[in-house]
């Protein structure tokens, strides 16, 4: 990973129908000083025009593409800027955003191209039912099969990523319900990129209703069971891929 500055670095929170919370995570992330761009995916409500107020960049999609696909789009618009390291935070006030320079000292400090944030450790941790508690640890051991690294919270959506892999994320970005956690997550490490777990504060949902049903939540376990099993899903380049790309043009 690339030596960093404060102005290398972009915030992108994907939104949807979040104008309870939009404003409030702007504005805390702002404070932190690094410079914000909401993906407003569909929202029917004012999210986009509140997150503006707030100070963000505005990326408004006409249809809902999901959080998948709003990510990607934001992931573009990062690349396109000139910035080396996006992070991903939600919108609806879970992730704390003075745990954002955490994410970019695990980076630093450990040379990983992927910081997770770890939503289960230390004295914050997130509280979960019983069943969902034992499909994290499901996933957190196929994680640790994919990556060789012991990371506990693979579905976190609060994470930073390094260019190259930042432009590999821009290029092609899984879109499925929640493979833009957990199937990423497997494909950096696969293709080489070094993927930490930083332990990180937790709040408990400021607004807004989890999108996840048991069913889904079922359907994504299998897939993701697959995933590693199997060794399919989304591929991502090497870094000596991509800079082998880039030589020849």
């Amino acid at each position: 990973m690339l030596a960093m500055a404060a102005s290398d670095v972009v915030v992108i929170i994907p939104a949807h129908n979040e104008s309870a919370t939009v404003a409030d995570v702007v504005r805390a992330v702002r404070a932190e000083g690094f410079p914000v761009v909401v993906v407003d995916d569909g929202s029917t409500d004012a999210t986009g025009e509140l997150a503006e107020q707030a100070g963000a960049t505005v990326l408004r999609l006409v249809v809902n593409l999901g959080v998948g696909g709003a990510l990607r789009c934001g992931f573009r618009y990062a690349v396109e800027n000139g910035y080396r390291i996006a992070v991903q935070c939600d919108a609806d006030g879970q992730h704390d955003p003075a745990n954002i320079r955490a994410l970019l000292d695990a980076m630093s400090t450990e040379h990983a191209d992927l910081a997770v944030g770890n939503r289960f450790a230390g004295d914050d941790a997130m509280e979960i039912s019983r069943s969902r508690r034992f499909a994290m640890r499901v996933l957190a051991r196929a994680a640790k099969r994919a990556t060789g690294q012991p990371i506990e919270d693979a579905t976190s959506g609060f994470r930073a990523i390094a260019s190259p892999l930042l432009g590999e994320f821009a290029r092609e970005y899984p879109t499925q319900y929640l493979g833009d956690t957990f199937e990423a997550l497997v494909a950096s490490a696969r293709a080489g990129y070094r993927v930490v777990s930083v332990p990180t504060t937790i709040h408990a949902r400021q607004g807004g209703v989890r999108s996840a049903t048991t069913p889904a939540s079922l359907a994504f376990l299998a897939r993701a069971l697959l995933v590693v099993k199997l060794r399919i899903g989304i591929r991502f380049r090497s870094a000596t891929e991509v800079e082998g790309c880039r030589s020849e043009g």
